[in-house]
């Protein structure tokens, strides 16, 4: 198939117009100020599912507290959980400080340069590895997201469907020929930055782009068909209630979520999944006895939470409650007490955040 597509297309041409303009109109962004491959390796990660404009504060904010690829390896979990707070998907940066303590561990702090050792790095895929081996290393070495996706299905007329893992093979197998040898960074960067910025998903930029020309969608005028892609299954929806729990003190209790599953070892506020059958408030009392062994009062509702995820909504009504029985307070390993000017040292999910903002600093 490759040879195919390739047939009668100016490789020489496409990659000229591509990277020209690319080293012309470049956004300026925080991560290409540096070739250096730990500080790609973070923001390629970051840029994961996430868009440009959320990333820029947490790379800078995350590369002042963790410069280095040793300062990210030595720090603590709960250090690096609070850097990526609000970036969701937080198995990325567990992984990413994982894959950072094998290459300090391994190869004395340098990020490997070869595709083999790089993608034996936990966490490293396929693109990850060609976007660190193309812009720190200047590798010619296809890096295949999205909008590369988007911007060769629509270039060459590929009609296969994006979802499945083997359509991203036929681009991989096609950017190897069409990559250039002279700037595989700027070329890769430059089909990234066409995709995010003209060959959009929805009513392409065609008379802005550079590379219009050897477009064949656009030629038979199809770019807004392309690409094939199916839909994703309906997100699933979960109804909870939390509750912000206060003691005599005014201290208030946060358990820490199990060691693995969505948004692992992040503190939240005491929930349960509920039905509309369900008396939340009685409901969230009996929780508490059975499993913090407190005695408390539900009090009236105080704010509803409602959280997209990829698969999953949650739709959280949250509850303030006392203690009314505080005959002997314990904390433990995975829950505690913690006072209200303490809380934002933790590291809590985008929900609870808003739990926290609304109902903890309100006034």
């Amino acid at each position: 198939m490759k040879q195919e597509l390739l047939n009668d297309f100016d490789i020489t041409g496409f990659q000229e117009s591509l990277v020209s303009w690319f080293l012309e109109n470049q956004r300026e962004l925080p991560w290409r100020e540096s070739r250096d491959a730990y500080r790609v390796w973070v923001s390629e990660i970051m840029l994961q599912q996430t868009r440009v404009e959320t990333v820029i504060p947490y790379y800078q904010a995350f590369m002042r507290e963790f410069p280095t690829a040793e300062a990210l390896a030595e720090a603590e979990e709960e250090r690096i959980l609070k850097a990526w707070e609000g970036l969701g998907y937080y198995s990325r940066v567990r992984n990413l400080q994982s894959a950072v303590r094998e290459v300090v561990e391994k190869y004395q702090g340098r990020v490997p340069d070869t595709r083999k050792e790089i993608s034996s790095l936990k966490g490293v895929g396929p693109y990850t590895a060609g976007a660190i081996l193309s812009i720190a290393y200047g590798k010619p070495e296809p890096a295949v997201d999205g909008n590369v996706m988007r911007v060769l299905s629509r270039v060459f007329i590929v009609e296969e469907d994006i979802a499945k893992p083997a359509t991203r093979k036929i681009f991989e197998t096609i950017l190897y020929d069409l990559i250039s040898k002279e700037d595989p960074s700027a070329f890769n960067q430059g089909l990234m930055e066409l995709g995010a910025l003209i060959c959009t998903p929805t009513s392409p930029g065609c008379l802005l782009c550079p590379v219009r020309a050897y477009c064949r969608a656009n030629q038979e005028g199809i770019q807004s068909q392309l690409p094939i892609k199916s839909k994703k299954k309906k997100q699933t929806m979960k109804h909870m209630a939390a509750v912000v729990v206060k003691n005599q003190a005014g201290e208030i209790l946060i358990e820490k979520r199990p060691e693995k599953g969505l948004l692992a070892r992040l503190w939240q506020f005491p929930n349960i999944e509920v039905t509309d059958q369900v008396n939340h408030q009685i409901a969230l009392s009996d929780f508490l006895e059975k499993e913090f062994d407190l005695k408390i009062e539900v009090q009236n509702e105080v704010q509803k939470v409602e959280h997209v995820f990829s698969h999953l909504i949650w739709n959280i009504t949250v509850y303030e409650a006392v203690v009314i029985n505080e005959t002997k307070k314990r904390s433990g390993r995975t829950f505690k007490w913690v006072k209200r000017n303490e809380i934002e040292e933790y590291a809590f999910p985008v929900s609870h955040q808003k739990i926290i903002q609304q109902t903890l600093f309100v006034n």
